[in-house]
């Protein structure tokens, strides 16, 4: 037997296919891609809590602004729909409230609406700008840290932490006709008394000089904020230009407080179309109806009498909120407008 036959006939160690080897390779990779492929996160416990945290936060105040604000705006919609005065059912007039106030010229309700909504808008006028100028050089004074300003500071805002019922006793005091401070001193001066509460114009007058020495403090307070954010730089590179305190004023000051400016605006004449108190306290709405504000009218429609009209008075306060709304837009828009 050959050599060559011999090597032939010997048996070779089994080898793995291609097969096999493929399939180790496959498996390898596999196991790698279970390894790096991520697991599935597991929630946390702790994650609900999270989560619910922020609506704990506001929660308080959420509810106080369902039950006392959202739910009574939404209620008195509904209410202005219907005639209504507490002791019976309500019965649905549709748009019959709104058209008494609005277009119904031959209503009475028509005549006392716009004449209210008159008198309101003259305390409105005569009062917003003197709330507004005062309070804002009142501020810039103090701002300038002179002797015993925060003494001038307290002075000016402690009238306005007193009640609306305090400052109009304490004004009455003051200017009644017959037995009034001022008219005290007026009659040692030789002059004649002033109807300062039962006759126009002083009853303008006397109801626009209480609630300024009313409110002047809060606005005063925000615009001293207002004015701490004004850089000092500005001031001194005004002064290097050559620019006078009047200048100074109109181009430094003014534009630092646009925004505190705005929200003082728009928030006094909201609180002006509101005011109910003063004229109800001090005069009572007279003399006659002259000083009848449009609160006061609809306090009068909605809760006195024999027969109130909870829907007419709904009616009037949703007009007189579309007002208020219409008017703050539109004061929002000019006062945030870029010149």
């Amino acid at each position: 037997m050959s050599v060559a036959n011999i090597k032939n006939n010997v048996p070779h160690p089994p080898t793995k296919n291609n097969g096999e080897a493929s399939g180790l390779g496959m498996s390898g990779t596999t196991n790698n891609n279970k390894n790096n492929t991520p697991r599935p996160r597991t929630k946390n416990k702790g994650d609900w809590k999270e989560k619910l945290t922020p609506f704990l936060f506001i929660s308080p105040h959420m509810l106080f602004f369902i039950i006392f604000l959202a739910y009574p705006t939404l209620y008195g919609f509904y209410i202005s729909f219907n005639s209504w005065n507490f002791f019976t059912d309500m019965q649905f007039v549709g748009l019959q409230n709104y058209a008494n106030i609005l277009w119904n010229s031959d209503s009475l309700y028509f005549d006392y609406f716009w004449s209210a909504f008159r008198a309101t808008l003259i305390f409105t006028v005569l009062s917003v700008p003197f709330l507004v100028i005062i309070p804002l050089f009142l501020a810039i004074g103090i701002n300038a840290r002179p002797f015993g300003h925060n003494f001038f500071r307290a002075l000016f805002y402690a009238p306005s932490l007193l009640s609306v019922v305090t400052v109009v006793l304490i004004w009455i005091w003051l200017l009644d006709t017959n037995a009034g401070l001022v008219n005290y001193y007026l009659q040692t001066l030789g002059l004649d008394n002033i109807p300062w509460l039962t006759r126009a114009p002083w009853v303008w007058i006397s109801l626009v000089m209480m609630t300024i020495w009313w409110t002047i403090g809060t606005n005063m307070i925000l615009f001293l904020a207002g004015l701490g954010e004004i850089a000092d730089h500005l001031y001194e590179a005004a002064k290097i230009d050559g620019a006078n305190k009047i200048q100074q004023f109109f181009h430094v000051t003014l534009p630092g407080l646009k925004g505190p400016m705005a929200f003082v605006v728009i928030m006094t004449t909201l609180a002006s179309f509101n005011v109910m108190a003063q004229p109800q306290l001090a005069t009572g709405g007279g003399p006659g109806y002259e000083t009848r504000v449009l609160i006061l009218y609809i306090y009068e429609v909605g809760f006195t009498g024999g027969n109130p009209r909870a829907g007419l008075a709904a009616a009037m306060s949703v007009v007189l909120g579309m007002i208020l709304l219409s008017i703050s837009l539109i004061q929002f828009k000019l006062m945030s407008k870029e010149k």
